[in-house]
């Protein structure tokens, strides 16, 4: 894509990334992990029976931020499976970027449908790349499954940039022939976030909204809620995304919106503004999540509902849900679900095609590769 080398210049100038936004918790409640060595280990041995199995010689890494939900567990599952069904000539590995997330799904920190405590094991990708290094895959695609590509994306550049440098230290590095040769073979690929071209993949998730939405629409607001990034954290100016996605929506039905729950001047108060603005006071209002899963986000402050999700004092608070909000502002606020859950992106399949045409059309990174050993 044609902002591909732009981003990549400001994100790799950015490797040293922020404080990462959590949607798993505060980082003073994170679980003790595992010794750090003893997790390339079980990595490298993990990748390197897969690849002996497969006989494949290309491999796709996902990149999420991660979740504790079981229905956003299963969301990555179907995603997987999806990437395996597209990719069949490669090994398909998926990666949380969020310790909290990593370290609270392997605890079981939330349960099933059923009120079984689920447990499941990601790793970061910093392990599977250097296990994927390990093995020596000729051709590897990291696909970053963002939404914008703000502050998440630039940690997931910072990832692949560390691992072409051979950065990640452990007993044995990996090969350095190997790092070059991959790199002068232009094998090394960066899958975009979904909405990461404003002139083709924003008017793109708008039509497939559109489709999926549009009964919706006839009948009320259908408001989608974002992540964002705080201004002071807005990486390559990505929060943009969200108002270019409504301006794309509206120019399709009037009845669309798109507000964040961090983004400035673009929360839920400011959803509500512009729908007055545009003469809806009343009515049902739709709301939908704008992430690729549903987790704490769209569970708690979109979808949540009851009185712990409403502060009568302070209208305004961050804390008071979406649903409640809205109910509480004279509209009739509906949340979708299936299986009772609200939906993330990933489980759109025609959203989730707009990812995977990114893989397909990734661009090999350049200039990824420098040496350890600059003096020979």
């Amino acid at each position: 894509m044609k902002n591909l080398k732009t981003i990549l210049k400001a994100a790799f100038a950015l490797c040293i990334a922020a404080p990462l936004f959590s949607s798993c918790g505060n980082d003073e409640d994170t679980i003790t992990y595992q010794n750090i060595t003893s997790e390339y280990t079980i990595n490298d041995e993990m990748v390197a029976n897969q690849k002996k199995a497969s006989k494949k010689d290309v491999a796709v890494l996902l990149v999420a931020f991660g979740s504790t939900w079981n229905n956003a567990f299963n969301a990555f599952d179907a995603t997987k499976a999806a990437y395996e069904a597209a990719f069949p000539e490669a090994d398909v590995y998926f990666s949380f970027s969020s310790d909290i997330c990593i370290n609270r799904a392997s605890a079981g920190e939330n349960t099933d449908d059923e009120g079984n405590i689920v447990k499941r094991d990601y790793y970061e990708p910093r392990y599977l790349l250097h296990a994927i290094g390990a093995a020596k895959y000729s051709k590897i695609y990291v696909q970053s499954l963002q939404v914008i590509p703000g502050e998440e994306f630039s940690a997931v550049v910072a990832s692949v940039k560390k691992f072409m440098n051979n950065g990640y230290v452990t007993s044995a590095h990996l090969d350095d022939q190997y790092l070059a040769e991959l790199s002068e073979n232009k094998a090394i690929y960066l899958g975009l976030p979904l909405l990461n071209d404003p002139n083709t993949d924003v008017p793109a998730v708008a039509n497939q909204l559109d489709t999926l939405y549009s009964t919706e629409a006839s009948q009320g607001v259908v408001a989608f809620m974002g992540h964002g990034n705080p201004d002071t954290y807005d990486t390559f100016k990505a929060n943009v995304r969200y108002q270019q996605l409504e301006s794309a929506l509206q120019a399709i039905n009037p009845n669309y919106y798109v507000g964040t729950v961090d983004m400035e001047n673009n929360f839920k108060e400011d959803v509500l503004s512009r729908m007055q603005s545009n003469g809806y006071t009343s009515g049902k209002i739709y709301l939908h999540a704008l992430m690729s899963i549903a987790g704490d986000h769209a569970h708690n402050d979109m979808a949540g509902a009851g009185e712990d999700y409403w502060d009568a004092s302070d209208e305004e608070s961050g804390d008071n849900s979406w649903y409640e909000y809205f109910n509480h502002k004279q509209y009739e606020a509906v949340v979708p679900t299936s299986n009772n859950h609200p939906l993330g992106l990933l489980e759109l399949e025609g959203i989730r095609n707009i990812w995977i045409s990114h893989t397909r059309n990734a661009e090999p990174l350049e200039d990824a590769y420098h040496s350890m050993y600059p003096e020979e």
